[in-house]
């Protein structure tokens, strides 16, 4: 079960940066895409907790959670959106999973989880499948440097929610997690947004960020990461870029060159092994 719910999870993840480009044609900023996302999210995991009547957490953890939401919120939800807007949905989703290698090293350093032969392996193919997607570029990209920095950002303060579940999933549930950590990140974004009419388009798309890529994605994620260990499920959630450029080509004709596709291929082989392991 494990298996199926990062599935999901990669899945519903996958569709956030083809669905935040509905909104920006809409005339969102990316920054307001990510605070509507935080919002939204922050609602139904607050409704999730007091339903389970579990929204206390010990005060010692309370800086960790606070800190999460900084980084892990508003720096990650911030930077991915920017980096969609400035290279388009197909190659920040793949810049993304550079987080692989940074889980890989924090789960060897903090979690001391082992790392085998095939954990490598399985690494070392997604690393060399995002490198050949990054090199084929997209045919969205607008301003090449800012797209690279922020995908590369995403995928660092990407890889955290790997390190962090595993410290604090054992202590409260998901939605317990969430009730703290998104509040903190939507109000470090709050000042660099500016608030615009939202047409129907765009409040469907925020919607749909905010219930399924989110609150939906998260509660499969979190499920699944409490079954796995932390690098494997990396590379399982990888599945997320092939769905992204996926979806960016039905909905805007994105696409890669030859060296980006062979590089969807290794990433596919890299999850394949992963659940073979």
């Amino acid at each position: 079960m494990g298996y199926l719910y990062l599935f999901l999870a990669a899945s519903l993840w996958g569709l956030i940066g083809p669905v935040s480009r509905l909104a920006f044609g809409e005339g969102l900023s990316p920054l307001l895409v990510a605070f509507f996302r935080a919002g939204i999210a922050w609602v139904l995991f607050a409704l999730h907790a007091l339903y389970l009547r579990q929204v206390r957490v010990r005060a010692q953890d309370l800086p960790a959670l606070l800190l999460f939401g900084v980084v892990g919120v508003a720096l990650f939800y911030g930077a991915y959106q920017l980096a969609v807007g400035y290279g388009g949905a197909a190659l920040a989703s793949v810049l993304l999973y550079t987080a692989p290698a940074w889980v890989a090293l924090l789960s060897r350093l903090i979690l001391k989880e082992p790392l085998d032969s095939l954990s490598l392996l399985s690494v070392a193919l997604t690393l060399l499948g995002v490198g050949l997607m990054g090199l084929g570029g997209g045919s969205q990209v607008r301003a090449l440097l800012p797209a690279l920095l922020f995908g590369l950002l995403s995928g660092l303060t990407y890889a955290l929610y790997y390190i962090f579940g595993k410290l604090y999933l054992p202590r409260y549930a998901t939605p317990t997690l969430f009730l703290y950590a998104l509040p903190v990140g939507a109000l470090g974004l709050l000042p660099f947004v500016q608030f615009v009419p939202l047409s129907p388009k765009a409040l469907y798309a925020l919607l749909f960020l905010g219930v399924f890529s989110t609150y939906g994605a998260y509660l499969a994620y979190y499920a699944g990461l409490r079954r796995l260990p932390a690098t494997r499920a990396s590379v399982l959630a990888t599945l997320e870029p092939v769905v992204a450029n996926l979806f960016a080509f039905l909905l805007f004709r994105e696409v890669l060159s030859p060296l980006g596709y062979l590089g969807a291929a290794l990433v596919l082989l890299a999850v394949l092994l992963a659940v073979r392991r």
